[in-house]
C-alpha cells in the first residue's frame, strides 16, 4: 500500500528529507521496498545493506540519523548488531532504531527495546504507518539535535559571561593592588616589575607558557593586603617596633582573605601568592612558618622577585641599594630566606633581557658579581 504524502517541501523545511537512513535486512526485496518507499517520500540519503556484518562499518561511514533493522538475519542477528553499535553511540546522542521483524512475541520486543530499539513494527507492516513512524523518529532526533545545539550555545554564552565577570573581578583587584602600592611607591610600578621578574624566573625554570603568564598576572597582587595596613606604620621612615611589625605582617592574611574564594585559576594563584610570599625557605617566615616546598612554588618565586625589586628601589624606610649589594644579600640568603635555585634563575634571566621582557628593558639591571 502506498503511503499518503505529506509534502516534500514541508520535509525539506524541517530538514527531515535530508536525514541519512541505514536499512539493514538480509532480504534484498525488503531493502529495495523500503528504499523505494523512502525515496518516493523525498528521502534522498538512504543506504541499504543485506549483510549485517557490514552494519558497524556502514554506521561509521554514514553516521545515520535513523536505522531500520531486521532482527532475524544470518551471521549476525539484529540483537547482536545493536549490541555492537551501542559503544559507538554517545550517551547524550538520540540515535533512533526502528525494528522491523516478523517475530511479534513479547520477549523479542522486550529484548529489542532493552538493547536500544526506539520503536517496533511487525512485518508485514502498513506502508503509511511505517513512513509515519520513520518521520516521527526523525523529527524527535532533529529536536534532540536542536536542543543540544541550543544548550551548547547557552554554555558558550555562560562561559563567556563568566569569563568577562572574572576578568572584571581580576581587573578591579589589579587596580586595588596598584592603589595599595601607591601608598608606599610613588611610581606605582613595583607591582608591575614584580610580575615581570616573577614571570622571568618561571620561564627560566622551564614552566609551561600558560603558567608563566598566570604567574606574571598573579604576582602583582602579592601586596594587595597593604590596603588594610595603617599609613602610620606602612609609611614610617624609621625602624618598626615589634608591635608595628606584627601589624605589617597582617598584610599577607588580609590579602589572602581579599582574594579568597575565586574560581578563576589566576585568582586562586594570587591568593596563594598574597598569603605566602613572606614565607622563608628555612621555615622562619610568616604567616604560617612553612618550610621548603611546603610553600607554593609561585609564592616562592614572587618572594625572590619582590625582594630584588624592593631592594633596588627607594622605600619609605631606606634608599635603593646598588644592584651588586642587592645580589650579595640575595645570594647570602639563598638556602635560608629564599630558595637558591630561584635566586639563580632570576640572575640568569636578568642577563638575558629577552627572558625578563619589559622589566629587564625598563630597569636595565645586569647581573653583578
Amino acid at each position: 500500500m502506498r503511503p499518503q504524502s505529506w509534502g516534500r517541501a514541508a520535509m525539506r523545511e524541517e530538514g527531515v528529507g535530508e536525514a541519512r537512513i541505514l536499512v539493514v535486512d538480509d532480504q534484498e526485496t525488503n531493502v529495495e521496498l523500503l528504499r523505494s518507499l523512502l525515496r518516493r517520500e523525498g528521502y534522498t540519503h538512504v543506504v541499504g545493506i543485506t549483510d549485517p556484518r557490514e552494519a558497524v562499518d556502514r554506521y561509521r561511514e554514514l553516521q545515520p540519523d535513523l536505522i531500520l533493522l531486521d532482527l532475524m538475519m544470518p551471521h549476525l542477528d539484529g540483537f547482536e548488531v545493536m549490541a555492537r553499535l551501542r559503544p559507538l553511540i554517545p550517551d547524550e546522542e538520540y540515535m533512533p532504531i526502528l525494528v522491523l521483524t516478523a517475530d511479534a512475541t513479547l520477549p523479542t520486543r522486550q529484548r529489542a527495546l532493552a538493547l536500544g530499539a526506539n520503536d517496533f513494527l511487525v512485518k508485514p507492516s502498513d506502508a503509511t504507518e511505517v513512513m509515519l513512524r520513520i518521520r516521527n523518529l526523525l523529527m524527535t532526533r532533529l529536536l534532540h539535535q536542536a536542543l543540544r545545539r541550543h544548550n551548547e550555545r547557552l554554555e558558550v554564552v555562560v562561559r563567556e559571561r563568566t569569563r568577562q565577570l572574572e576578568e572584571t573581578h581580576v581587573e578591579l583587584l589589579e587596580r586595588l593592588a596598584v592603589a595599595a602600592e601607591f601608598r608606599d611607591d610613588a611610581t606605582g610600578q613595583h607591582t608591575r616589575r614584580v610580575g615581570e621578574y616573577a614571570a622571568a624566573i618561571a620561564a627560566e625554570l622551564g614552566l609551561p607558557a600558560g603558567r608563566v603568564e598566570t604567574i606574571r598576572r598573579a604576582a602583582p597582587l602579592h601586596d594587595v593586603g597593604k590596603i588594610g595596613v595603617p599609613d602610620a606604620i606602612l609609611l614610617k621612615p624609621a625602624s618598626l617596633t615589634a608591635e608595628e611589625f606584627e601589624v605589617i605582617k597582617t598584610h599577607t592574611t588580609i590579602g589572602g582573605r581579599i582574594l579568597a574564594g575565586g574560581r578563576h585559576a589566576l585568582l586562586r594563584m594570587a591568593e596563594e601568592v598574597a598569603l605566602h610570599h613572606h614565607e622563608r625557605w628555612d621555615g622562619a617566615g610568616y604567616p604560617h612558618g612553612l618550610r621548603g616546598d611546603e610553600t607554593p612554588l609561585e609564592a616562592r618565586i614572587v618572594a625572590v622577585a619582590d625582594a630584588y625589586d624592593s631592594m633596588t628601589h627607594d622605600r619609605p624606610y631606606r634608599p635603593a641599594l646598588r644592584a651588586g649589594d642587592a645580589w650579595e644579600i640575595l645570594r647570602g640568603g639563598a638556602g635560608t630566606q629564599w630558595e637558591g635555585t630561584l635566586v639563580e634563575a632570576l640572575s640568569a634571566a636578568l642577563v638575558a633581557p629577552d627572558r625578563v621582557a619589559a622589566a629587564g628593558r625598563d630597569a636595565g639591571y645586569q647581573r653583578s658579581g
